[in-house]
């Protein structure tokens, strides 16, 4: 069994616990967030739509799944990324949308 077999189940449940914790567990702070980024809530609400499914979809064992859910998440954490860029944030505050765009790609890749 190689490295990649080994950790991308364990990088995939990690991807799925945070933006649970994240969606459900500090979702004032989510709130907030787009409140001060000028967002709107439909916004939010899609973008938490859309997160929660690709986290689940990346957790499957079909690999155009995986891809699809890779994809997106990874295109939503970009776009997370360059907000916290753009409004000048620090980077602790944008480290977990790079982490999880970079955990991303590796899924779509090795999908």
């Amino acid at each position: 069994m190689d490295f990649f077999n080994i950790i991308l189940p364990i990088l995939k449940i990690l991807t799925l616990a945070s933006v649970f914790f994240v969606w459900f567990i500090r979702y004032e702070n989510i709130v907030d967030e787009f409140k001060k980024y000028g967002y709107s809530s439909k916004l939010r609400d899609l973008v938490g739509i859309l997160k929660i499914t690709s986290v689940i979809l990346i957790q499957n064992s079909n690999p155009i799944l995986v891809k699809t859910g890779s994809a997106l998440l990874a295109f939503l954490m970009l776009a997370a990324f360059i907000t916290h860029l753009k409004v000048k944030n620090p980077i602790i505050e944008f480290l977990p949308s790079f982490t999880l765009m970079c955990f991303s790609i590796l899924f779509f890749v090795n999908a």
